[in-house]
């Protein structure tokens, strides 16, 4: 039987600026899969999955980037990534919004 797990990295968070979320450790998972939900939203925000051997030292787990402009819920799978992950948000100028942050981790 698999095994799954799901963790709120961000629980009606209010952004302003760039952020990254707290990490997340999923050694035993061979999937992972965010879920980003914009509760208010004027404007862009951008997301990439970040990587890490150590939960300390971060890089981009790919060249991909997700995007969300209005309220609503975006996810993207993730594979080939190690042992820690959290996701980094890039914030258009003069945006705010207000989210929630899922990782669901299956093994």
């Amino acid at each position: 039987m698999r095994s799954t797990t799901t963790a709120v990295l961000e629980r009606n968070t209010v952004v302003r600026e760039d952020f990254a979320t707290e990490p997340y450790e999923l050694p035993w998972a061979a999937e992972a899969r965010f879920f980003v939900q914009a509760l208010d939203l004027d404007g862009p925000l951008v997301f990439r999955t970040e990587i890490s051997p150590d939960g300390l030292h971060w890089c981009p787990l790919d060249d991909v980037e997700h995007r969300i402009d209005a309220p609503g819920l975006i996810t993207w799978a993730v594979s080939g990534f190690g042992q820690w992950l959290r996701v980094r948000c890039a914030v258009g100028p003069g945006t705010t919004g207000k989210l929630r942050i899922y990782l669901v981790g299956k093994g």
